[in-house]
């Protein structure tokens, strides 16, 4: 192994040098579940880790590949894709594929089944940020007027999967995933504060447009979407679904249905 420190004094968050990163990365949000991907590696060069990110980039039979933990949210996600994005000639695409974990809001999405997002519907505001922004009008439009939003958030915007790679897995179920800026109200859930949307859930799973819906919540998509499009990187996500939040039905053995998600996308990329 070349590499197996925290003092290569690479990119600032990430601490990687161009070297250190293949072209296809599975990004994941859990520190420890980049060694569940690399240990399904044949051969593994580099394993770094600084603050929650942990990059290890080896072989699967003689395609090099990486796994990079980003930690929760669309910020992580800006780093990390800026990051990335500085390491590579601007010519040069990298393939970014997400294994996420989510709640569905559809009844009909089975626990542990997965997920492949075909959009990135972000109630976030990172993209805003960000000029020359591309969203899909057409998909746009229709979520302005199905959702009224409320005027006093940032006005929720979509970006689409990489049609190649979202090809690969078109057996999977697909859906519009919603990101979100937070864990508790952002996605409907309720402590001790009251929520700004208390029909969050209702608009969202009532959502149809031209045989596409809103399937799952999650953190980061719209930024890995968003971001990967402005950059000219080939971006997907896949997630495990671990809740059901029209049923209340959660996951009995999420290591297992993980394990399962990462199986699946390795055989069908390789």
């Amino acid at each position: 192994m070349k590499s197996i420190n925290s003092e290569i004094k690479g990119v600032y968050h990430l601490n990687l040098l161009a070297e250190h990163i293949a072209k296809d990365v599975f990004l994941v949000g859990d520190q420890g579940r980049v060694s569940e991907i690399s240990k399904r590696f044949d051969s593994i060069e580099h394993k770094i880790s600084n603050r929650e990110f942990t990059t290890h980039t080896g072989y699967i039979g003689s395609k090099r590949v990486s796994a990079l933990s980003t930690g929760i949210g669309t910020d992580n996600i800006d780093i990390v894709l800026n990051e990335l994005d500085s390491l590579v000639p601007e010519s040069e695409s990298l393939n970014l594929i997400r294994l996420g974990t989510s709640g569905t809001i559809q009844k009909d999405i089975d626990i542990d089944s997965l997920v492949v997002s075909t959009h990135g519907l972000g109630i976030d505001n990172l993209m805003h940020f960000y000029a020359n922004n591309q969203f899909d009008d057409d998909l746009q439009k229709a979520i302005n007027e199905q959702l009224e939003w409320p005027k006093e958030l940032s006005v929720p915007y979509i970006y689409a999967a990489n049609k190649q790679l979202l090809s690969k897995f078109s057996d999977l179920r697909s859906g519009i995933t919603v990101t979100a800026p937070g864990f508790y109200a952002p996605q409907g859930r309720k402590l001790r504060l009251p929520f700004a949307i208390e029909d969050l859930h209702e608009r969202l799973k009532s959502f149809e447009h031209k045989g596409l819906r809103i399937t799952n919540f999650e953190m980061e998509t719209s930024a890995l979407y968003g971001l990967g499009k402005l950059m000219g990187h080939n971006c997907l996500t896949i997630c495990t679904i671990l809740a059901n939040r029209a049923t209340g039905g959660k996951s009995t053995d999420y290591k297992s249905a993980i394990d399962n998600m990462i199986d699946t996308v390795l055989a069908k990329l390789y």
